[in-house]
């Protein structure tokens, strides 16, 4: 298999989910869920992804369709379309998978995923964060990890309008 398939094959469908679901749990094998929109990879995403990876076997990240983000962005964004930003995220030695979602928050791809930790910034509260009902119900972790200072896409774009 050549690296580009093999990158590609991260990039899960629904029917795809289901089935890496199914053997994760087969295997009995944690799965970590983060999610966001991603839009110009910078090393606070790379750092971030890379600590929520460390917390179990599988790492999954949900991403926002263009749809989504015009929606919660404004229709300037995203500067990267989904299919190079999914491709990227793939490319991650430590992401196990991607999945778009195009509703705003990703509530019913988490409830499909069922992870057994949910990870985001931690500038939120873990009691805040989509999807801690359903984790938490089910015994599972909801967790933050330190965000870096000083990176974030608003502010890349900011600097090179400024350019």
């Amino acid at each position: 298999m050549n690296n580009l398939k093999e990158i590609e094959n991260k990039i899960l469908d629904e029917e795809r989910l289901s089935l890496w679901l199914d053997d994760c749990r087969k295997n009995n094998k944690s799965i970590v869920f983060s999610n966001g929109c991603f839009d110009i990879i910078h090393r606070g995403h790379i750092e971030y992804l890379a600590k929520a990876s460390d917390l179990g076997d599988k790492f999954i990240i949900g991403l926002n369709t263009d749809a989504s983000i015009k929606r919660l962005k404004g229709p300037s964004r995203p500067v990267n379309n989904q299919d190079a930003r999914a491709v990227v995220l793939a490319a991650l030695q430590f992401v196990d998978a991607v999945v778009l979602f195009d509703e705003d928050t990703p509530y019913n791809l988490i409830k499909a995923v069922q992870p057994n930790v949910l990870v985001k910034g931690n500038d939120y509260k873990p009691e805040d964060i989509v999807g801690y009902d359903i984790v938490t119900a089910k015994g599972g972790v909801v967790t933050t990890v330190e965000l870096v200072k000083g990176y974030s896409t608003t502010n890349t774009i900011a600097k090179m309008k400024n350019a």
